[in-house]
């Protein structure tokens, strides 16, 4: 009874083993991986905002609200009257930046869904530029499929 442990070619030297040990580079990997998720700083994504404290009280009057609506086209609108360009919305919006923050009406732009940015990016260019703070995002349940 004999046992085999490898074939031999008889001259007495043992054959060079192809099967590289891949364990102690795995553990090492392992090793790394957990270290670089260790040191990783935790990434909070958040904008912090200036918000106002909460109020009980309820605002001693309904606030004035101003719509404006941007149509595929391009064509602007203030409360339904037609502008003829993007300057008589400056001239709008200078008129409301000149007011004090508390008395501002609400600035509500809607964009028609099919409209060019460019058209909505210069309007809330001009509300910010003229100060306005009161301005706000309406009519976008139109992009809910």
């Amino acid at each position: 009874m004999g046992m085999n442990v490898g074939s031999s070619s008889g001259s007495g030297e043992p054959e060079v083993m192809l099967d590289v040990n891949t364990t102690p580079l795995i553990d090492v990997m392992l090793v790394l991986l957990v270290m670089l998720i260790i040191t990783i700083p935790i990434q909070l994504h958040s904008i912090n905002l200036d918000m106002p404290p909460p109020s009980t009280t309820p605002p001693d009057k309904d606030p004035v609200v101003h719509t404006v609506v941007i149509d595929f086209d391009g064509s602007l609108y203030w409360d339904n009257d037609p502008l003829p360009n993007q300057a008589a919305v400056d001239a709008k919006m200078v008129e409301i930046g000149q007011m004090p923050v508390a008395d501002q009406p609400e600035v509500h732009i809607k964009p028609n869904k099919l409209v060019d940015y460019g058209a909505v990016a210069a309007v809330m260019a001009s509300a910010q530029r003229n100060s306005v703070k009161k301005m706000g995002m309406v009519g976008n349940e139109q992009y809910v499929k």
